[in-house]
């Protein structure tokens, strides 16, 4: 790798003959096909192993300098990357898209075609996992040294159909053809240890016994855009440390003989395995110690590479927690340096408090997990002691005289008194980092005034936030090419890499001929997803009516029940006046709920039941429609996020962290319809008020309402329209081959079941909302104007932001190789 006038230069070839050439014989050697015997798929496995030629070229120079350089490193710990397809996102990042396009052109096929045949790595379960990967994104672009870790999982997240209406999980086997992007690395295959006991015949307790797990390390090399530096994402994956038992298998022992190998390969099997049952709460614990002992393992044989001894452990290795799933971490790197490196305690937690940073996720407290003592002791006795024993240090640490001493001792205790005992995952967290954020201005203030408030009392400086943010690259330039070149017409080329640069797209904002041409991509980008849906599920899309979007993770908090609410009293008003003034309105809703929560496949159910009704009744379906999309994950996003008129982030306030969808829709020109919840608030502050639709309740106002004793069944019996929508939706009516019975979980919650995240109470403040967008959207040269101000405003919700924040105010950390 040279430079020359400031432009890097790379030994592979990047003509369009060059890469013609290299996916040619990839194409013969690799995979021992010819041009005229090779399928789609085919093709698509040389191109990919032609990009990753070039990003093998950049990764192997890049590491070059970095290594010479000894420079401090982020290492990134995360249980979910959701990556998605990779090649378009690889290809754009190299600078290389035309050139491969004609190259592909010059053989007789279509990029886009190509493009289709990836598989998606779908190793995340929403925003969280996609968070991670655009995080892995914007540090190679800002040229930041970074090891990400995660698991190799074999299967990822499910696959879901809907079937009946009902979600029904398929496994995601994104493996069975090969991936082109691994490269597995056996050698540094780490060992860790499960169960056993302590022995204390010595002077210190150790570890015996137990059962030996081999984690094999599969990486995956993270370009980014218009930059030298290449990441790397390490995912373990499980293997059986024990020889296969031959003898055993040729006496007839077969089951014996593959019980090791299959216990250890489920650790690594499933993401998040169900963890209604005990053995499913032991496998995800199992999960998160295995990844991060084979991490930590990693990141310290690095490290002694460098250096003699562990003294400039926190001023060259940063260790990053991505949410609560990873906090075992603090407990393991205290075992490596007390029992595997001799260190004093004093000398270990010095070393581990100032090498751990820790973003939390979330302000649901049952999402902070929290295991059993019975459980840990059983699979983690060594980490149990050294738990204990941090408890002791924390708590001997809080000051005599300050105020309510017994009730702080309760409330930030790693072990909490209950039966069984818990051991309080977040708390250890804290407890071990320097450095704790939320992801949203809201979000950090309520960690500090409420979910963590007696740790921010005790540790102020700790507490920082970063808002998140998304990466351009795949949510406008690869997601959206027609806005893409439309941006790039008006402003010039170099936004990508500088997402600020959208503020130019102010001064075209009442530009006629500007927002003709705006109007005309998202008139494309409806007709393009309407053809897809109908191809693939017989969906009948009106695209002049407004396309109105709910895309994420189905859960009571993010209220696609109070959408679903207000859907069925538009159909009732409908019914009730057939020529009512509204205009046609699709209604889009995705997303895949936990295989064991059953109130949220309820609503997926519900969802459908009332889709189904709907867009089959001639009095309503001219007006409205409604459509369940299945299998929601990256692809999807990419054809729907284009397409939207209207982002539904309707969460109850104080529930969401920041969210990252209602980013990504903004940008591409959908006005939001939300709270004032999570990145909302940031959101109104850059578009401004008039250009958000803005209802319900705030968090201070949901907290007063609790405190004063919220009563949804008093709701249900003084509100007539409520009383109405939810016995119909109880009824029977929209379930007619099904017990009357089947929607009753949902009623249920919201009578009965206490309403806990606020739906009725805001029912009305969102119904009066969406009447707001009917009218609004009428107007069309205002609402394309307003368009085009969403996206002009969204360039600080960008992940190069997010991550230059986090570089400089947390990390303290800086590019690796110059501009």
């Amino acid at each position: 790798m040279t430079s020359h006038n400031g432009q890097w230069r790379f030994a592979t070839d990047t003509t369009p003959e060059g890469i013609r050439e290299s996916i040619l014989t990839h194409l013969r050697l690799s995979l021992a096909r010819s041009p005229d015997t090779a399928t789609p798929f085919d093709w698509w496995i040389s191109t990919a192993m032609m990009c990753q030629d070039h990003i093998v070229d950049r990764f192997l120079a890049a590491y070059r300098t970095q290594k010479i350089e000894k420079v401090k490193r982020l290492y990134f710990l995360s249980l979910e990357y959701f990556l998605g397809r990779l090649l378009h996102q690889n290809l754009i990042n190299l600078g290389i898209v035309e050139q491969t396009k004609k190259a592909l052109i010059g053989l007789g096929l279509d990029i886009d075609q190509i493009f289709e045949e990836e598989p998606q790595i779908g190793l995340g379960n929403g925003g969280l996992g996609r968070l991670a990967a655009c995080f892995l994104d914007s540090l190679s672009t800002l040229r930041y040294p970074a090891f990400g870790y995660g698991l190799h999982y074999e299967f990822g997240l499910f696959h879901q159909e809907i079937i009946n209406g009902y979600q029904v999980e398929r496994p995601d086997d994104w493996t069975r053809f090969g991936v082109p992007w691994e490269i597995i690395r056996p050698r540094l295959s780490q060992v860790i240890r499960l169960y056993g006991n302590i022995d204390w015949n010595g002077q210190k307790p150790v570890w015996v016994g137990g059962k030996d797990i081999l984690g094999v390390p599969y990486d995956y090399l993270i370009p980014g855009y218009n930059s030298p530096v290449v990441n790397v994402l390490r995912l373990w994956r499980s293997k059986s440390t024990v020889e296969f038992d031959l003898e055993a298998f040729n006496r007839g022992g077969y089951f014996e003989a593959v019980a090791e190998k299959n216990f250890c390969e489920s650790i690594s099997k499933v993401l998040y395995p169900n963890d209604k049952t005990e053995i499913g709460r032991e496998l995800r614990l199992i999960q998160q110690y295995f990844f991060v002992s084979c991490s930590l393992h990693d990141i310290v044989r690095r490290f002694l590479k460098e250096h003699s001894n562990f003294n400039d452990f926190p001023s060259k290795v940063v260790i990053h927690l991505n949410d609560t799933h990873p906090s075992i971490a603090v407990a393991e790197l205290m075992r490596i340096f007390l029992d595997e490196h001799n260190l004093s305690w004093d000398q270990a937690w010095k070393l581990v408090s100032q090498s751990f940073a820790y973003t939390n996720h979330t302000l649901l407290p049952e999402a902070l997990e929290k295991w059993s003592v019975p459980l840990f002791e059983r699979v983690l006795p060594r980490h149990l002691l050294i738990i204990y024993e941090i408890n002791k240090h924390l708590l001997d640490s809080i000051p005599i005289d300050i105020p309510e001493r017994d009730k702080i001792i309760r409330q930030i205790s790693i072990i909490e008194e209950t039966y069984p005992k818990l051991v309080r995952m977040a708390n250890l967290a804290i407890c071990g980092s320097y450095s704790i954020n939320g992801v949203s201005s809201l979000h950090s203030e309520l960690l500090k005034k409420s979910l963590f408030h007696p740790f921010y009392l005790l540790f102020p400086q700790k507490f920082r936030n970063v808002t998140n943010g998304i990466t351009p690259r795949l949510w406008l330039l690869a997601s959206n090419p027609r806005l893409s070149n439309l941006i790039t017409k008006a402003i010039g080329e170099d936004w990508p890499a500088d997402l600020e640069k959208l503020k130019a797209l102010k001064s075209f904002v009442l530009d006629p001929d500007f927002q003709e041409e705006y109007k005309l991509v998202k008139q494309a980008n409806k007709i393009e997803l309407a053809n897809l849906l109908k191809s693939r599920y017989n969906f009948i899309l009106d695209p002049e009516a407004i396309f109105d979007v709910q895309i994420k993770r189905i859960h009571e908090y993010k209220r696609q029940h109070l959408n679903l609410l207000q859907i069925l009293s538009l159909y009732r008003r409908i019914l009730d006046n057939p020529n009512l003034d509204i205009h046609p309105r699709v209604f889009l809703i995705a997303g895949k709920a936990a295989p064991g929560y059953d109130l949220a496949k309820c609503i997926i159910k519900a969802i459908n039941a009332v889709s189904y009704k709907i867009n089959n009744d001639p009095r309503a379906n001219k007006k409205i429609r409604v459509y369940f999309i299945p299998n929601y994950g990256i692809w999807s996003a990419c054809k729907i996020i284009p397409a939207a008129d209207v982002s539904e982030q309707i969460s109850t306030a104080g529930k969401e962290a920041s969210g990252t969808g209602n980013m990504k829709l903004a940008l591409n020109g959908a006005l939001t319809v939300g709270t004032l919840d999570g990145a909302n608030i940031e959101i109104r502050e850059a578009v401004g008020e008039e250009n958000i639709f803005i209802f319900g309740l705030k968090a201070e106002e949901i907290a007063q309402l609790a405190a004063a004793g919220y009563s949804s069944r008093k709701i249900y019996e003084t509100d007539p329209e409520i009383k109405y929508l939810l016995d119909w939706l109880g009824s029977g009516e929209f379930t007619p081959l099904e017990p009357p019975s089947v929607l009753h979980p949902i009623v249920h919650s919201l009578i009965d079941g206490g309403d806990p995240f606020y739906v009725l109470a805001d029912f009305h403040s969102y119904k009066e909302t969406q009447s707001k967008v009917d009218q609004e959207y009428k107007d069309q040269e205002t609402w394309v104007s307003k368009a085009i101000l969403n996206t002009a405003s969204l360039g600080w919700f960008s992940s190069d932001r997010s991550i230059k924040q986090y570089a400089t105010t947390i990390w303290n950390l800086s590019p690796c190789l110059p501009k």
